[in-house]
């Protein structure tokens, strides 16, 4: 056994405290790396001790391997849990944890590399007889070429990145003459962002839905599923709400779908937590998509219904511990749902909404987890991702979940900044939504900004309103410094009632 007494994280905001938390449960030295940005963040507190490792740009802090190991080296530091972001999937910076002498929290880095990369990836699980996406599992740079292979696959066909993800590289083609555009613009965007432009054609799937599947691997060649996850409501190809379990698939579909899970697992003998990701269509079809190596943003769901903590299953894993479970042994126990809280304006195509925190009050009561790395009066840097919290809610069944949610929604404060938490309220009520009719389309087809606006009054009410301010006007009565700065009266009488407007 490889004992771990002192853990670094190599990560900042929700998922550092998150991952310092079960760390601290297993009785583990804690040690946290922070930016210039973030002297005064949560995780920096919370850890035993904190280093700053460089200014606020990721470049130049967090994505400094070099550093990092340093600091390692100077407080003694025997294991490194990379979060998720920055360097987590860095097979590079893995192998360097290795040579340095200490632990590394996760994959190994060859199974980074195979897995890093879409099409290696798309190679290694063919041996399985995993479903995938019809197309080309080559990379390709010959445009008439790959216009020739996108019109036998059929259009609509999607240009996707080797090395991508977060919907980077990535070009939906629907006629062939907008191909040649779209695909230079993908390997450009692929260049930039990964600084590697190979790209591969795929049939796109329409009106998918995005399925993954939490597996978790052991040194001993032990490898389970802790069932799936529906992320299908997306916006810019990345998520925002995401829900376990799934709402569509039957016990039948999802014994297949982890079985696959396993096995894309096991073509690249994965250990620790890994996410398998599927595409499922309208007639239940189901294709691999991708793996990431790494803990995903929304696992507290996948714990909420297994009742494990990942992170301490990750740390068990990395210290050579055999899993404790057997598939046989897991079962999924009631609905979790998650909202990612972004500092974003849903109204403006979802667009950052820096600033300060003026009001943060998170929710509570039964059933409600709220991760996150921030405090009332805290500035939103605008280096980082703008995802200020991970709202989770649980319930016995779906609806408890989806009620709680909405419930917990109503009483999370946030002023100071555009958030998603009214965007999360009109999902979890709509119809599609409620009924478990959608997809990865849900917000092309059902939101526009104009959905988050307050309806109109009806003439009666805009009369009794007009009443109401005119006698309220004839008091005359001087406003105190209270009701002079008090917020619009709107939201649920608990809101206005907590923010004493009348």
């Amino acid at each position: 056994m490889k004992k771990i007494t002192k853990l670094l994280v190599a990560n900042r905001g929700e998922i550092a405290l998150r991952v310092l938390r079960s760390a601290k449960e297993m009785g583990l030295q804690t040690v946290a790396i922070y930016s210039e940005a973030d002297r005064n963040a949560l995780h920096v507190r919370y850890a035993d001790e904190a280093v700053c490792v460089g200014p606020p740009a990721s470049k130049d802090s967090y994505l400094r391997g070099d550093k990092i190991l340093e600091v390692c080296k100077q407080l003694g530091v025997d294991a490194i849990h990379p979060g998720y972001g920055f360097l987590s999937e860095n097979a590079e910076f893995a192998r360097m944890v290795k040579e340095a002498g200490l632990i590394f929290v996760g994959p190994s880095p060859e199974a980074m590399d195979v897995m890093g990369d879409k099409l290696s990836a798309k190679q290694a699980v063919k041996a399985y007889d995993i479903p995938l996406v019809p197309g080309l599992d080559e990379a390709i740079s010959d445009v008439q070429e790959a216009k020739r292979v996108a019109e036998q696959v059929g259009f609509p066909v999607l240009i996707k990145a080797s090395a991508g993800g977060g919907g980077k590289g990535m070009r939906l083609v629907y006629q062939p003459e907008e191909f040649e555009e779209q695909m230079q613009l993908a390997v450009n965007e692929a260049v930039s962002a990964f600084g590697d432009g190979a790209v591969f054609i795929e049939k796109f799937v329409t009106g998918p839905r995005h399925i993954e599947i939490q597996v978790l691997g052991d040194e001993h060649g032990n490898i389970v599923h802790l069932f799936e996850r529906e992320c299908s409501i997306q916006r810019r190809h990345q998520k925002v709400i995401e829900e376990a379990p799934s709402s569509v698939l039957t016990p039948e579909l999802r014994a297949e779908m982890g079985r696959c899970a396993v096995d894309v697992a096991r073509a690249c003998n994965y250990t620790g937590a890994g996410t398998v990701e599927f595409l499922l269509d309208d007639q239940r079809n189901f294709y691999f998509l991708e793996m990431n190596t790494r803990l995903q943003v929304e696992h507290p769901v996948t714990e909420q219904i297994t009742g494990l903590d990942l992170v301490k299953e990750q740390i068990k894993v990395a210290q050579g511990l055999p899993l404790a479970f057997r598939q046989e042994d897991l079962t999924i126990t009631g609905h979790a749902l998650e909202l990612r809280v972004y500092a974003e304006d849903p109204q403006n195509n979802f667009l950052p909404d820096i600033g300060t925190l003026t009001t943060y009050v998170r929710p509570q009561g039964p059933g409600v987890r709220v991760d996150d790395g921030f405090e009332q009066g805290m500035d939103i840097p605008i280096y980082y991702d703008p995802m200020i919290a991970k709202l989770v809610t649980f319930g016995a069944t779906r609806e408890e979940a989806i009620a709680r949610m909405l419930r917990a929604i109503e009483e999370y404060q946030i002023t100071g900044i555009e958030t998603t938490l009214g965007f999360g309220r009109y999902v979890l009520q709509h119809p599609a939504f409620v009924s478990g009719n959608f997809d990865t389309n849900f917000i092309k087809d059902h939101f526009t900004p104009e959905s988050l606006k307050p309806a109109a009054p009806d003439e009666a009410t805009a009369k009794l309103a007009a009443v109401l301010t005119a006698m309220l006007l004839t008091e005359k009565k001087p406003a105190t410094a209270a009701s002079a700065d008090a917020p619009a009266a709107t939201g649920s009488a608990w809101k206005r009632n907590r923010l004493g407007v009348r």
